[in-house]
C-alpha cells in the first residue's frame, strides 16, 4: 500500500491496532459533532483525525457518523441498545482526555478485554471440534493422520460393518459345510 495522502500512518495496521477503546456491547452509533476551525474545538478535531480511524478498527460494529460544521461547541453522542443517549462535552478537551472519557463511560475494561481474550484462546485450542464460527475445525477427520469421513472418501472395506458381517456370514457357512 503506497504511503500517500496526509499523515499515511493512520492507515497502517500496527498504528490501528494501538487503539485501546473497546466499546461495551451495548453501544451502537456514535456521533462526532466538530467544528473545522476555532480554537474549542482542536481537541475533538484531533480526536476525530487521529482517534477514530482506531475506535473503528476496533469496533467494527460500531456505527460512526461524523457532522462537521452543524453545532456551535462540539460533542459526541451516543446511542445505546436500550434506545437511550449519551452525550459527552468535549469543548475545551484534548484528543487524549476524550478518548480517556469515552474509555471510562462506555469502554470495556482491562479485566473484560483479558477475560475475553482467555475465552477466544480456549476457543482456539486445536483439540477442540464443532462449528466453524467457535472453533478450529469441525471434524475430526480434518487432521492429518486421521480416517477421512465415509462422506468424503470412501472407507476401506476392511473397515466398513458390511464387508464384516460378510465375512462372518462366509466364515459361518464355509465352517458348517465342512
Amino acid at each position: 500500500m503506497p504511503m500517500k495522502g496526509r499523515f499515511p500512518i493512520r492507515r497502517t495496521l500496527q498504528y490501528l491496532s494501538q487503539g485501546d477503546v473497546v466499546f461495551k456491547s451495548l453501544v451502537r452509533v456514535m456521533t462526532v459533532n466538530y467544528n473545522t476551525f476555532g480554537e474549542l474545538g482542536e481537541g475533538a478535531r484531533k480526536f476525530v483525525f487521529f482517534n477514530i480511524p482506531q475506535i473503528q478498527y476496533k469496533n467494527p460494529g460500531v456505527q460512526i457518523v461524523m457532522f462537521k460544521n452543524m453545532t456551535p461547541s462540539p460533542f459526541i453522542k451516543f446511542y445505546l441498545d436500550s434506545g437511550e443517549q449519551v452525550l459527552v462535552d468535549v469543548e475545551e478537551k484534548t484528543n487524549k482526555e476524550i478518548v480517556q472519557h469515552i474509555k471510562k463511560i462506555l469502554g470495556k475494561s482491562e479485566e473484560t478485554l483479558e477475560k475475553e481474550a482467555r475465552e477466544k484462546m480456549k476457543l482456539q485450542h486445536p483439540a477442540t471440534f464443532g462449528h466453524k464460527k467457535y472453533h478450529m475445525r469441525e471434524c475430526m477427520c480434518e487432521i492429518k493422520g486421521q480416517i477421512p469421513c465415509p462422506g468424503k472418501i470412501p472407507l476401506p472395506k476392511e473397515m466398513t460393518g458390511k464387508y464384516k458381517a460378510a465375512m462372518k456370514e462366509n466364515a459361518a457357512s464355509e465352517a458348517s459345510s465342512m
